[in-house]
């Protein structure tokens, strides 16, 4: 019966088409029509799968994405079915009010862990399927892009409200009046002025009396920031380890070690700084710092002699995103829920659970300057494709802390410029000792003929730069840069220098095996003048 539909279709679009061209005889029709149900009668009788389904089976991938979306599955259920079971509890109205604080606290929890199962269950299951259609097609770079572009735009709005909470709240810290009119509860007040309107803001010194029923949580502005930051992670490096995690000069790594290596980062990171939190450091805040920056530069170091320079700095900046987004949902709304509860039954109130949460929302302030600086790193090659990367994001991170701090204590009425002017000569500094202010006189002194480095383009760049690129990651020459003409080659010789010679970073992953000598002869050739005759 489906022959049938399937013929009378290809009938009324041959039909469509002779209407629509210059006459055809009605033999061409026929033939055309014959012709199409034996193709028809091919597929029908062959034993394999179509091609879509013989891809989904096809990959080892399905076991392990077949499993996230079972377990999100289950989740789900299992959420679900928690929720109603806590809201008929709560519908008995004798609960004691330490009892029912604690039912509605576990409620919306389950509320919200059933949401975001779901909400990634589907994005896993699409975004699998999508990927299965396209895959090995000539769509396959063009959907990542968009998909990429999708998950970072999400990526960035999250931040955005995240430090844009961070900053705000550290200001009202740091400004708060607390001497003048206040009444014995309030630990300070703030009048404000803002988009036309004045706005009036209590502090207190633990909680009030009764606890308001509209209570807003600045929490998934920080969950949506780190979920989406490791869907990207997933997107533009794990999926692609190859080309983004890997640089065979640096190590000789396998995907998916490079894959652990990235994730195994951002655990040991955690795990150490709560360690930290732990213990007696803590106590002291200089040595608190030095040691975490001991311990940062540590594991740059060793990321930035494993992965790719550009993966190195990402996971970095992953770590201490993580790092910040625990102290969130670990610490911090933890403390705060305890505060309200025990606000709610009238329990004694432990104020070093404010305490606690204050001192780790001030570690996140410190760190949202070096997470925001790595965020865009990767459009500037200088620094995470240089010999030298791992120091040069360390004197970022320090002097963009040192910059907050300045800014920090500004807001408390303190003026410390030499904390800024330190912050900012160390930057100063770093750019001029990275510039290729002083090239090495030997290369430039040594012909290199336009032939010769046009030989290395040839071999090492057209695959990407190129009117009809050959790569598999990239459908169309990445921002538009060609090598196809000298005219062209030439007009990006300073580019070319900047990305394949200074910092290495090109091509992408060393995907094409440019060796240090191919390098050299571009340098030469540019030093000399980029002459292409």
């Amino acid at each position: 019966m489906w022959r049938l539909v399937i013929l009378l279709l290809l009938s009324i679009g041959l039909t469509f088409r002779v209407q629509a061209q210059t006459p055809v005889s009605d033999t061409s029709v026929v033939d055309s029509l014959t012709t199409a149900v034996a193709a028809l009668d091919a597929v029908v009788d062959e034993p394999t799968e179509p091609i879509f389904f013989e891809k989904l089976g096809g990959s080892p991938t399905k076991w392990v994405v077949g499993a996230v979306i079972g377990m999100l599955l289950f989740l789900f259920l299992w959420f679900r079915n928690l929720a109603f079971k806590l809201k008929e509890k709560l519908s008995d109205p004798d609960l004691p009010a330490g009892t029912r604080s604690d039912l509605e606290d576990a409620c919306s929890t389950a509320i919200a862990s059933r949401q975001t199962a779901k909400f990634f269950g589907l994005l896993i299951l699409g975004g699998y399927l999508t990927y299965i259609a396209v895959a090995g097609t000539e769509m396959q770079g063009y959907v990542m892009q968009w998909l990429n572009l999708g998950v970072r735009w999400v990526h960035v709005i999250a931040g955005i409200m995240w430090i844009g909470a961070s900053f705000y709240f550290i200001f009202l810290e740091n400004n708060l009046n607390r001497t003048e009119g206040l009444r014995d509860e309030l630990a300070g007040n703030l009048w404000a002025v803002h988009g036309g309107g004045f706005y009036y803001v209590e502090k207190y010194n633990v909680a009030p009396k009764v606890i308001p029923t509209h209570l807003h949580w600045f929490k998934y502005e920080a969950y949506f920031t780190w979920l989406s930051g490791f869907a990207l992670l997933f997107i533009v490096y794990y999926a692609d380890a190859r080309s983004f995690m890997i640089d065979p000069t640096v190590a000789d790594l396998s995907p998916a070690a490079s894959v652990g290596i990235g994730i195994g980062s951002l655990i040991l990171g955690y795990v150490i700084y709560d360690r930290m939190c732990s213990s007696k450091l803590i106590l002291r805040q200089d040595l608190f710092a030095l040691v975490g920056m001991v311990i940062l530069g540590a594991m740059t170091y060793a990321l930035t002699h494993l992965l790719s320079g550009r993966a190195a700095f990402i996971h970095v900046g992953a770590v201490i995103g993580t790092i910040m987004v625990g102290n969130v949902f670990f610490t911090i709304i933890p403390s705060q829920k305890a505060l309200v509860r025990a606000a709610k039954t009238g329990q004694p109130l432990d104020e070093t659970l404010g305490k606690k949460a204050g001192q780790r929302s001030l570690h996140n302030n410190y760190l949202t300057l070096p997470v925001v600086f790595i965020m865009i790193s990767n459009h500037f090659p200088s620094t995470f494709g240089h010999s030298w990367n791992w120091l040069i994001l360390m004197v970022m991170v320090l002097s963009s802390m040192g910059i907050k701090h300045y800014w920090n204590l500004l807001d408390r009425g303190v003026k410390r410029t030499s904390v800024l002017v330190v912050s900012i000569l160390a930057l100063v500094f770093m750019s001029v000792a990275i510039s290729p202010a002083f090239e090495d006189s030997l290369d430039a002194a040594i012909p290199a003929s336009f032939e010769e480095a046009n030989a290395v383009i040839q071999a090492r760049c057209v695959q990407c730069h190129s009117a009809s690129p050959t790569d598999d990651q990239w459908p169309a020459a990445p921002n538009g840069v060609m090598y196809d003409t000298p005219e062209q080659i030439k007009a990006m010789a300073d580019k070319i220098m900047t990305r394949a010679v200074r910092t290495k970073t090109m091509p992408q992953g060393n995907k094409t095996g440019m060796t240090d000598e191919e390098r050299t002869i571009l340098k030469r050739w540019i030093l000399q003048g980029a002459k292409i005759q």
